[in-house]
């Protein structure tokens, strides 16, 4: 017998999708002010990220051991370690950290343009994925609003991606290979998320609890791997080194990285995986016209296509996915909490 939990209302998917692109933006601005201050230590600052969310979770688990816990929104106690759960949720962190190091890579190495193509591979990846995963064939006017919002990315950034000279340039080449990967890993990373929710009472919390334990140990590694301890001893003895980009940064984004990482486990918990990613679209037409207004950018013709290509995929995913008939609830009280499962 499975368990049918209640249908989360509206408002309460409007509120998490919001809480979700707000975050994600304010981590995608702050980090590419960071990685373009300290291009040479994108290791640490994740690691540094990761660790101030570990602290934040533990201190939120402290609060509610004290009488502040009156006013604590989120009743949440560190988790015991299972390791049988541990070893179930390896492959979705192995998946998330990788995902997460290209992404900083891509954001690091290549300009604003090239990574917004990340975004756009990540939908159609997701529905290929999560069809794979779930054998379900997703609905041909999916699979059609997914190829008009990839268009819109692709439209934006085709002008910049091939040189007139009708060759691949090599930051183009570092581009493809970067923004494929993010945006492969970030599709498994999403349809394997409400699967590794089970493995953790279904609690968003524990779930970003785990998984900046087992980031913060592996890009540790990859600090000292990538050299960064070298990098770091001969910054601390520059005397023109700033370090306040550096520090504020890794503050601000370890703090919305916590929140980013709750939103992240809500909307796919909420919504559903592809939901997840249109939403991911929706971020990147906003970071685009944010982009104008906070550093000045400008909106070519190619980018204004692209925008509004973009909006309209997602206007009509949002058609499709809100005018589909539902499934009837049944009717006897014992029919409501319990549905038969299938063989």
């Amino acid at each position: 017998m499975q368990i049918r939990e209640p249908e989360p209302s509206q408002l309460q998917v409007s509120g998490v999708v919001i809480f979700y692109i707000v975050a994600a933006l304010v981590m995608v601005f702050v980090n590419k002010a960071v990685l373009n201050n300290t291009p040479d230590l994108p290791f640490t600052f994740l690691f540094i990220q990761c660790f101030i969310a570990v602290l934040l979770l533990r201190l939120l688990a402290l609060v509610n051991n004290t009488s502040l816990r009156r006013v604590n929104p989120i009743e949440w106690e560190l988790p015991m370690f299972n390791r049988g759960a541990m070893i179930n949720l390896f492959p979705y962190f192995a998946v998330g950290i990788s995902g997460l190091i290209f992404n900083t890579l891509c954001l690091t190495n290549v300009d604003a343009s090239f990574f917004q193509i990340a975004r756009g591979l990540a939908l159609p990846l997701t529905i290929a994925v999560n069809a794979v995963h779930t054998r379900i064939r997703p609905r041909p006017q999916v699979v059609f609003a997914a190829f008009i919002v990839t268009c819109g990315f692709f439209i934006g950034t085709a002008p910049t991606f091939i040189r007139r000279s009708s060759t691949l340039s090599q930051e183009s080449a570092i581009a493809l290979f970067y923004g494929s990967m993010s945006s492969l890993l970030l599709a498994v990373h999403a349809v394997l998320k409400k699967s590794a929710l089970g493995h953790v009472g279904n609690s968003v919390i524990t779930l970003s609890y785990y998984g900046n334990m087992c980031s913060t140990t592996m890009l540790f590694a990859c600090t000292i791997l990538h050299g960064e301890l070298g990098v770091l001893h001969n910054r601390y003895h520059n005397p023109n080194m700033n370090w306040t980009p550096f520090l504020v940064g890794s503050a601000v984004t370890g703090f919305f990285g916590f929140l980013l990482g709750i939103a992240n486990s809500l909307s796919v918990k909420v919504t559903s995986p592809v939901t997840h990613m249109f939403s991911s679209a929706a971020k990147g037409v906003i970071q685009t016209l944010l982009g104008v207004w906070v550093f000045s950018d400008v909106i070519t013709p190619p980018r204004f296509y692209s925008i509004s290509t973009i909006i309209g995929g997602t206007v009509y995913y949002t058609y499709i996915q809100t005018s589909k008939p539902k499934k009837p609830f049944p009717r006897n009280d014992l029919e409501k909490q319990a549905i038969p499962e299938k063989n």
